[in-house]
Order: C-alpha cells, then sequence, then structure tokens
C-alpha cells in the first residue's frame, strides 16, 4: 500500500523559505511521478509542481516558477519542495500525491491524474 508523508510545512515571514519533504513508501513499481498540489480556505486545490522519477522531468505552475524547486532522492523515495521568496498567497494547506510516470506536464497538472494523496502540511506565510 503506498504511503506519502509530509512534512517541513510551517510559519514563515514574506520573503522567506520553507523546504517540504514528502516520503514516499509501498511502490510497486521502479517510476512514478510525484506532484505538490496546495489548498487555501475557501478555494479549489492547485497544482504546485512535479517531478518524474524515470528521467527527472519537473514542472512547475506558472505562479510558483523561477521561485519554488522540486527534487527527488531516489534512495530515499522522498521528493522535496524548496519554496524560497515566500509570499502571503502562497499560504496554504501542501499535498503531495503520486501518478504514473511518463506523462506531459499537461497532464499531471489534473488532480484526477493522481492515485495517492497524503494528508498535508501547513504552510502560513505572514508578517
Amino acid at each position: 500500500q503506498v504511503q506519502l508523508v509530509e512534512s517541513g510545512g510551517g510559519l514563515v515571514q514574506p520573503g522567506g523559505s520553507l523546504r517540504l519533504s514528502c516520503a514516499a513508501s509501498g511502490f510497486t513499481s521502479d517510476y512514478y511521478a510525484i506532484g505538490w498540489f496546495r489548498q487555501a480556505p475557501g478555494k479549489e486545490r492547485e497544482w504546485v509542481s512535479c517531478i518524474d522519477s524515470s528521467d527527472g522531468s519537473t514542472y512547475y505552475a506558472d505562479s510558483v516558477k523561477g521561485r519554488f524547486t522540486i527534487s527527488i532522492d531516489n534512495a530515499k523515495n522522498t521528493v522535496y519542495l524548496q519554496m524560497n521568496s515566500l509570499k502571503p498567497e502562497d499560504t496554504a494547506v501542501y499535498y503531495c500525491a503520486t501518478a504514473p510516470d511518463g506523462y506531459s506536464g499537461r497532464y499531471y497538472r489534473n488532480t484526477w491524474a493522481y492515485e495517492h494523496w497524503g494528508q498535508g502540511t501547513q504552510v502560513t506565510v505572514s508578517s
């Protein structure tokens, strides 16, 4: 059974940085994609970024491009989301989720592409 555990959320001032982690276990295939989504109160879940473990391809939403970096440690089955230059509008619960590998960035933008989800970690950007 696939399990995802997020960590690293917290309270940070505008302009600050946080690194989120998503530890994955229970995969039955060697390759997979992991995406990050976020959901602010009263808003729909929003795709943030995705990485494909088969070739290292990365994808970003325009709202975070240039500020966030996604990476993977295959030995640890852990995906990281380095978030820099944080803004109040980045405040949300951040979730990681798994999807099959080998698809396009446009595919990975959709919540329906993802099979398993973590429980989420809160990120609050406020002074």
